[in-house]
This record gives C-alpha cells, structure tokens and sequence, in this order.
C-alpha cells in the first residue's frame, strides 16, 4: 500500500478546492444575473410575468438541489445531449441560486417605503427608471448581508455535485479516502477547507449587518 503523508492529502485536496471555489464563483455571478431577470419578473406590473416568476422559484426553492442537478445531468442524456459534469454543476447551481437569490431581493424591493415609489411617480418616471434610480440603490444597501450570507450556501451546495462525478473538495476527499484508508483525517481537513471557505464569509456578512442596523438606527 502506497503511504501518503498529511502534506500529500492536504495537497490533493488543495488542487480540488479550485474548482471548488471556481464553481462557487462562477455559480454565484451567474445565479446573480438570472436571479436579477427573475426579480424584474417578479415585481413586474405584467401578471403573467409574475406568475411565470413565482412559478420558478417555487420549482426551485420546492424541490431538492439534488433533484435538480440529476434531471439536469441525466435527463438531458435521454434527449441525446452529453451533458458534462462541470456544465451541470453549474447549470443546476446556478437556477437553484439565482430562486433564492431572487427572492432575497425582492424582500429588500418590499422593504423600500412606499412614498419613495410614489414620490417618483410625480417625477414621472416610469418602472425602469424608479428602480434603476431610486429604488434598487436603496434596495441594495440591505441586500448585501443577506447575499453575502447566502454565498455560504453556494459553497456548500457545491458538494452536492459530487455524486455526478465532479472532482470538487466532497468528491477528492472520497476519492483520497479510497487511496489511503484514513477517512478520518481526510475529511477532517475537507471540513477544515470548508470552514475556511465559509466562515469568513459567514462572519462578513453579520459584519454588514450590525454596520446596516447601525446606520439605519442613527
């Protein structure tokens, strides 16, 4: 049996922690853009708009991550479209994201008083312009904690994407466990790694927080 030393599983699992982070990045700016669009639907004056919103995150937010990143990965296969394990990570992070991310700024759009929308429609403006002007500046300043805090969830979700063979931390730690017989010590520092990952995040985003609630009180 070939021996490994905690320098070669920390390492190895180092070399995964990329796509790790890589899949977290790219998940989070595109789960952002599309939670955007789904925003802009979602307190849309069409109702048909906001139906087809609702729907999604419904889908999304109803329904096991897992689920997702199968239909996506293996369903699409029956429809003769080889789907790699990278592209499917990302594509199913990325919907499942962009509901919850969406929601989360609707919440801050709703938190705006309501004179500003009125205050701006005697300006005459229309819908466009009072969110790009008045309301989404505002919005935004009590959406960055809660988004902040949500990018914890998309690194951990991350690991989900193991089972369909993406080599990320979950995924290297198994396959380091296979190799070395030590599951103990390897998963102790996959969780270390993650800890590393989400609890600056985690702490950042209380940071903001308490700044906002400060700033809000005074």
């Amino acid at each position: 049996m070939i021996s490994f030393s905690l320098w070669d599983i920390v390492r190895n699992l180092l070399l995964a922690g990329r796509w790790t982070v890589l899949l977290s990045l790219a998940t989070f700016v595109l789960g952002s853009v599309v939670g955007m669009i789904i925003l802009f639907a979602r307190i849309s004056k069409r109702r048909f708009l906001q139906r087809a919103a609702k729907l999604y995150i419904e889908i999304f937010q109803g329904t096991p991550l897992l689920m997702q990143l199968f239909l996506i990965f293996f369903g699409l296969a029956l429809f003769g479209l080889e789907v790699p394990a990278w592209l499917a990570a990302g594509l199913a992070l990325t919907l499942w994201s962009a509901s919850f991310l969406a929601e989360i700024w609707r919440g801050c759009v709703e938190a705006i008083p309501r004179g500003q929308w009125e205050a701006s429609s005697v300006l005459a403006m229309g819908h466009l312009q009072q969110m790009r002007h008045i309301i989404l500046p505002q919005a935004l300043r009590i959406a960055i904690p809660p988004t902040v805090g949500f990018g914890v969830q998309v690194i951990k979700g991350t690991a989900v994407t193991s089972i369909i063979g993406f080599v990320e931390l979950s995924k290297a730690g198994t396959v380091i466990t296979n190799a070395t017989f030590m599951p103990f010590t390897v998963f102790a520092v996959v969780g270390l790694f993650y800890f590393a990952l989400c609890w600056p995040l985690s702490k950042y985003s209380q940071f903001l927080e308490r700044k906002f609630n400060a700033a809000h009180r005074h």
